[in-house]
């Protein structure tokens, strides 16, 4: 589904890219803002994406360090068990007080010495089994948690070791490669469309044309049951009248007339350059007023009278 999304999104990222390069060569300014504002949206839609992306896989990387960190807790309580199961040494049974097995009629001296020893003996060792007990616990911890790591792995666990990348492994000379071809093939293309579109819509100086004047006739169309001849009139009027300062030499003795069936022509002196005809072509067709379009149907010089 995110594929999906990111081919929808490439393609009206391109659409929108290539119509705004479309309308700010023919100097249609606000189709080219509209076209503007949908490949920003675009973008920061495809900027969305993939954030989301990232963050779905910071979050999937933190339940794996989540379950890796619990996975080793459980080999450390394991191997901290194991090791206070241990058994312990045993000891000869031949050579513990071989005084006891011989006969009860004999006495020794040394037995009630013996036995106060033992007790003085006993509570000094419990004394230091104590203590030794109290400030072992954390050796014991860290000499588990040193083990866990070369415990094996629990059988039930998803996954395979053998499908684990190695650790620290580096990135091959092919993929670096190819990345390096890719940023610097952009990058090229980047450039070459902004100085082809600097190009196109920069204004240069023309030679004067020789012909007297320059005609245009438009078609001017209206959406809408409500609208009437006048307001197509009215129309027809302001786009012309907004559209006289679009050249580089302003239009000021030029008129629009009525032709008929929506159609208005204008008569421009002096003739007008390719350049300015293109910028008055492009302002007279963009999308200035609402249900109102403009069309021009030609446009033609009037060579002057001999």
């Amino acid at each position: 589904m995110r594929k999906i999304a990111y081919v929808f999104g490439g393609l009206a990222a391109a659409g929108a890219g290539t119509y705004l390069v479309i309308y700010l060569y023919r100097w249609q300014w606000q189709r080219a803002m509209i076209c503007g504002v949908l490949l920003l949206v675009v973008e920061v839609l495809l900027f969305g994406l993939v954030l989301l992306g990232r963050m779905a896989r910071i979050e999937e990387r933190l339940r794996d360090s989540d379950r890796r960190q619990r996975e080793l807790a459980a080999r450390q309580d394991d191997a901290l068990a194991r090791l206070r199961s241990a058994p312990e040494p045993e000891h000869s049974e031949s050579g513990r007080f071989r005084w006891l097995d011989e006969p009860a009629e004999r006495t020794y001296v040394f037995v009630p010495v013996l036995m106060v020893a033992g007790v003085a003996l006993s509570g000094i060792a419990w004394v230091v089994q104590r203590i030794a007990s109290v400030t072992a616990k954390p050796a014991e911890r860290r000499l588990a948690g040193r083990l866990a790591v070369l415990t094996a792995p629990d059988p039930a666990a998803p996954g395979d070791l053998e499908d684990l990348p190695p650790v620290g492994a580096p990135t091959s000379p092919g993929r670096a490669a190819r990345t390096v071809a890719a940023g610097v093939v952009g990058a090229a293309l980047l450039a070459a469309m902004v100085v082809a579109l600097a190009d196109l819509t920069q204004t240069r100086d023309e030679q004067a044309d020789a012909s007297e004047a320059t005609s245009v006739v438009v078609q001017v169309d209206l959406r809408g049951t409500d609208m009437t001849e006048a307001r197509r009139s009215l129309a027809a009027q302001q786009v012309w009248e907004r559209c006289r300062d679009s050249t580089s030499v302003p239009l000021r003795h030029a008129s629009l007339g009525e032709l008929g069936d929506g159609l208005y022509a204008g008569v421009v002196r002096p003739a007008l350059t390719d350049h300015d005809r293109m910028r008055l072509r492009g302002c007279l067709e963009d999308a200035t007023l609402d249900r109102v379009h403009l069309t021009v149907v030609g446009m033609g010089d009037a060579e002057p009278a001999h």
